[in-house]
């Protein structure tokens, strides 16, 4: 079975369209109000309803308050969600929805124990630590500190994000192994604005690597 391909930071109906002709498996929709790819629920909602039985549609939240989190389970009705701050265990596990877990590769993070902690039904997401940005770096981490998806805890998909492009996708699943790999910035021609050639690309060379 190929890798599944996530196009993170959905901005318009018209490019979920054109990332679902190119034959992403999921949308990643950033409802996080400090990234250059932020949607609101009213956005969210218009981008959900153009996303077909093909591919799964992801709210991706960053410390956000439960209340808001409800909300958005409420009025865009996402298949996943993704947790990139600081949630814990327990605040991610409340919601009755399969949810994605974003790690943040800091120096001397045991893995291991992250993974087995958050107990991620909808994958964990191994990404380029920073200081103050949660995820959308477009830096790479080391990929040796990352488990085989085949040791990864029964159920918990290993997806890779971090400064991934159309170029060194391929050598990264090649090299990982992963279940699924994330990527935004490395498909833009500007924050926010996925380029049709580069989405169609990435797709393509993470599929057949």
């Amino acid at each position: 079975m190929s890798v599944w391909v996530k196009i993170c930071g959905i901005t318009t109906p018209e490019q979920a369209l054109i990332v679902q002709g190119a034959g992403a498996d999921l949308l990643g929709l950033v409802m996080y109000d400090k990234s250059s790819r932020y949607v609101d629920v009213q956005r969210a909602v218009q981008i959900r309803q153009v996303i077909g039985p093909q591919a799964q549609c992801v709210a991706l939240l960053v410390n956000a308050g439960a209340e808001f989190v409800r909300h958005v389970i409420e009025q865009v009705k996402p298949d996943l969600l993704q947790f990139h701050g600081d949630e814990s265990p327990s605040f991610c596990q409340q919601f009755d929805v399969p949810f994605i877990r974003a790690i943040r590769m800091r120096e001397g993070l045991n893995v291991e124990a992250e993974v087995r902690e958050y107990k991620a039904l909808g994958g964990v997401l191994f990404d380029a630590w920073s200081e103050d940005q949660y995820g959308g770096t477009g830096h790479q981490f080391d990929w040796s500190r990352l488990p085989r998806a085949d040791a990864m805890p029964e159920g918990s998909p290993l997806i890779l994000a971090g400064g991934l492009t159309p170029d060194n996708v391929a050598d990264a699943v090649r090299r990982v192994g992963p279940n699924m790999v994330d990527v935004s910035g490395g498909v833009e021609s500007a924050p926010g604005i996925k380029d049709v050639t580069k989405v169609t690309t990435f797709v393509y060379n993470a599929k057949n690597a």
